[in-house]
């Protein structure tokens, strides 16, 4: 028996596929490593050009060409080069680079550098820098212009467009963009910098949290200290004398990217330690409209895609860290390509490409896996002179490449079909025309002409108009708002008016609320109803008296309702006016309530995910293997707020369910996140029973941070090492006086009871490890464990499928049918299994890596090492000789 077959998924079965190519790729060339595992259309070709890092030129996540064709490109902690790339069909793929010589002096100091984007425009290279000034590069994070002032074909002059507050890192400022009409520039900021003074706001700036989930930040800290708005989009002139806020409440998008009739895209993320949490949005693509808000807030404050203050994605991604998004209009490739927004993900490796196809006052989706591979850290892309596609990997110092793809079929029968403002549908053209009321100052007729558009049955419209009126001056409109009848209307002129009125507003605010029939109404404006009164308590205070009292009849006798979405929102407005039935009702939900399955569907599937990356595949397949009841966690976080209405049979219950919920596994955070909420409700609780209910509520599993679960297993101590065979092979020379219960806590610690049983304990996923030692060697046990590519056994081989709408789909096959693949992707979850169409599926081939994930020996110091080595070698037995 061959040895890999037994033993190529140790430690842990898991991650870490290459794509291979299907299509566009059978003509006879070189093999290529760094393009062979990728996959891509028929029809085109992908080149490697260069790897940077070879020439200890850094790690490239910028990238523009130059008004000679030439391609300009920044190393993420270097400087920036300019590199002269062969055209298509020459002999030779190396382009000629050059490290730019910046500033007046022109030396080997670095001039410009830290370059998180660059963008060549009127006559000037744009650098967006993050950075803290130091002794090595002396500026601050902020916008750059670079001239060529003496005709040297080199910048000697940089200008200070403006520098930035708030915080320097990979949240801060992104890219530069140029307007569609060549007049102007966009940038784009993520949520760790904060908005500056600007000289016109398409969103008015009165932006708060507005959400009265009680409080939680990240209990590991991330991005505590930020508030609202968020990541931000702004419009400025090419001096950056003129600036115009457009959008806000992202998290972290790094770039945008403008259809054929001017319409903004983004790619945005967030918070993936958030995962299994009801707050959590996947990353999505957004429709970025004049004035848009989009309801990034720190901790659990942030916004749903329900809320109809914000507007929604247009799709709904998935799990991955958004970088490039860029517009294919100036591509030499099909017409379905030249139509599409093409959105790049560092983590997972994939670029998507997608056509918007115009619906009401937005657009669908249509989307596709253009390229995607393992490992694949995209950062940046542009369409070239030539309408070559140029692509770079990279960022965080990882290796880093650049890459070209061009289309080889016959595009002369192609016929344009640019899409043009009068295709628009009618919604469309009325959010346009509502858009004109966002900018220039207040205008006569605004409120008659917004007005009617606040109950129209398109979200994108209504939302448009509420912030044409809230641009004009209050006076004109507050008894408007006050008066209103229409119910759709009313919520979102009480919005309008709660963010820009006052405390003296309350009362008439809450009183024109409660005129609509609210059981009559429809379920969407019973929602944006009841996130009005939200927004009103959250500005302005609960009413006192009988306001209050009926406010909570007015409200209680349709809670719980019947919808989910719906009771998140009226659960905590009840919770907050402490209505009586709030706690008992949201009890009852807590114990009975389950998720959407279609909430935030996505694009691209978690399970999809989990063996294309070594790094997050591993935590995405333990969470889903426990994945949190996110409605029920919800309303134990409303619940942990909750000051009055308990009694003992409500604590019981309630932090039986915290006690419980501890099974779960979410993203990093899910722990501290309960945690947070089950000491909120301790400090509720009576003095004297303090110590019961903190017992009963699960005190007892977590660490003193309240962040991680006790783990009873011995963990390493380190300092690990990056490990070779080469220089782990000497130390098991002699393994002889081991030490057994340390082996067995580092064979827990690297994972490989997960996957792999021994003596009867232990995964089932791989191969039964007992009898290992009996028959392989020592060193081929360290050298499976170090090298697990070096020969997989087709017994344990992951399949990469590539279906016929360009997804892909990658797991272990473990049956078939004449009509059926039956995949199993999760490790964690084994007989979970995928069932995947035969005729769905376009191809298939063996992926050329190991799903076993290298590396996890690497927390390891020498003697747990040895330890390890001698725990496998005795498959599991104390009285071996490798302990005596």
């Amino acid at each position: 028996m061959n040895y890999r077959n037994a033993f190529t998924y140790f430690p842990v079965m898991l991650l870490s596929a290459l794509f291979i190519a299907c299509g566009g790729q059978e003509e006879k060339r070189e093999p290529n490593p760094k393009v062979d595992k990728l996959k891509f259309p028929a029809g085109f070709e992908v080149e490697h050009l260069y790897s940077p890092g070879e020439n200890d030129q850094g790690s490239w996540v910028g990238m523009t060409f130059d008004d000679k064709g030439r391609l300009i490109t920044s190393d993420q902690y270097g400087a920036i080069y300019r590199l002269e790339i062969p055209p298509i069909g020459s002999d030779s793929l190396t382009p000629k680079v050059e490290k730019l010589k910046i500033g007046p002096n022109g030396d080997e100091k670095l001039g410009m550098g830290f370059a998180q984007a660059v963008t060549y425009a009127f006559n000037s290279l744009y650098v967006m820098v993050n950075h803290n000034p130091n002794d090595q590069f002396d500026k601050a994070t902020g916008l750059y212009r670079l001239k060529d002032t003496n005709g040297d074909d080199q910048f000697d002059e940089v200008i200070e467009v403006r520098t930035f507050t708030g915080g320097q890192g990979e949240h801060g400022p992104h890219s530069i963009v140029i307007s569609p009409d060549g007049q102007s520039l966009y940038i784009v900021v993520g949520n760790h910098i904060d908005v500056p003074e600007m000289d016109h706001y398409r969103i008015p700036r009165v932006w708060q949290d507005d959400n009265l989930l009680p409080e939680i930040k990240d209990p590991r800290g991330h991005a505590n200290n930020r508030g609202a708005p968020g990541g931000w989009i702004a419009k400025i002139d090419p001096e950056g004398k003129h600036w115009d806020l457009i959008s806000v409440g992202f998290r972290n998008e790094f770039d945008i990217a403008f259809n054929e009739v001017g319409d903004i895209f983004t790619y945005d993320s967030d918070m993936e330690w958030d995962f299994g949490m009801p707050w959590y949005r996947p990353t999505r693509i957004n429709h970025v409209t004049s004035g848009s808000e989009f309801g990034w807030r720190t901790g659990n404050q942030k916004w749903s895609p329900d809320y109809t203050d914000n507007l929604p994605a247009i799709l709904n991604i998935g799990q991955g860290s958004p970088t490039n998004v860029v517009s294919g209009a100036n591509a030499k490739f099909p017409e379905k390509y030249r139509r599409s927004i093409f959105a790049f993900d560092w983590s997972f490796g994939i670029i998507y490409a997608m056509q918007m196809i115009p619906e009401g006052g937005t657009y669908t989706v249509k989307a596709e896996e253009f390229i995607s591979g393992s490992p694949l850290p995209l950062t940046d892309g542009v369409f070239g002179p030539d309408g070559a596609f140029y692509f770079a990997t990279g960022g965080r110092r990882l290796e880093s490449d650049l890459y070209r793809v061009h289309y080889t079929g016959d595009l002369s029968k192609e016929q344009k079909q640019e899409l043009k403002v009068s295709d628009l549908p009618e919604e469309h053209k009325i959010r346009r025309k509502l858009e004109e009321f966002h900018v220039g100052g207040p205008k006569a007729g605004a409120i008659d002409a917004a007005w009617p558009h606040l109950s129209h049955a398109d979200r994108f419209v209504q939302y448009a108009a509420r912030i044409a009126v809230e641009h004009q001056p209050l006076g004109e409109w507050q008894a408007k708002a006050l008066a209103e009848e229409n119910p759709r209307a009313l919520a979102q002129a009480i919005i309008a008016l709660a963010r820009h009125g006052n405390k003296g507003h309350l009362n008439g605010m809450l009183e024109a609320l409660m005129r609509p029939d609210f059981g009559s109404l429809s379920e969407e404006d019973q929602m944006n109803l009841s996130r009005a009164f939200e927004v009103v308590l959250f500005r302005h205070g609960i009413p006192a008296g009988a306001l209050r009292s009926k406010v909570v009849a007015y409200l209680d006798d349709h809670f719980p309702a019947s919808t989910n979405r719906l009771n998140r929102v009226m659960g905590k407005v009840l919770v907050k006016l402490e209505a009586p039935s709030a706690v008992p009702n949201l009890l009852a939900l807590l114990e009975t309530a389950e998720d959407d399955p279609n909430y935030q569907k996505t694009f691209t599937a978690s399970s999809d995910l989990i063996m294309r990356n070594p790094q997050y595949g591993l935590d995405i397949a333990g969470m889903l293997a426990a994945v949190p009841p996110a409605q029920q966690t919800y309303y134990a976080t409303v619940l942990g707020g909750a000051k009055a209405g308990w009694t003992d049979e409500y604590y019981e219950k309630y932090f039986t369910w915290v006690d419980n919920a501890f099974q779960y596994k979410g993203g990093r955070s899910y722990v501290g996140f309960i945690d947070r909420a089950r000491k909120m409700a301790l400090a509720t609780v009576p003095k004297d029973k303090f110590d019961y209910y903190n017992k009963l509520s699960g005190a007892e599993r977590l660490t003193g941070s309240g962040n991680d679960l006790q783990v009873a297993a011995v963990q390493p101590e380190g300092p690990g090492r990056r490990w070779t065979v080469e220089e782990a092979a000497p130390l098991m020379a002699e393994l002889s006086g081991r030490d057994f219960e340390r082996g067995h806590a580092m064979y827990q610690a690297t994972l490989c009871q997960s996957c792999h049983s021994m003596r009867g304990e232990g995964g089932a996923v791989g191969p039964d490890l007992t009898q290992l030692g009996t028959r392989f060697s020592t060193r081929d046990i360290l050298d499976a464990t170090i090298n697990p590519s070096a020969e997989i056994s087709d017994q344990y081989e992951a399949i990469v499928f590539v279906m016929k709408d360009e997804s892909s789909v990658v797991g272990r096959l473990i049956s078939e049918d004449n009509t059926t693949y039956y995949v199993s992707q999760n490790p964690f979850a084994p007989n979970d299994l995928r069932e995947l169409p035969k005729s769905q599926v376009k191809s298939t081939k063996v992926s050329e890596v190991s799903v076993m994930l290298p590396g996890l020996v690497n927390r390891l110091n020498e003697e747990e090492l040895k330890d390890l080595m001698a725990y496998l070698v005795s498959g599991g037995n104390p009285n071996h000789e490798v302990f005596q």
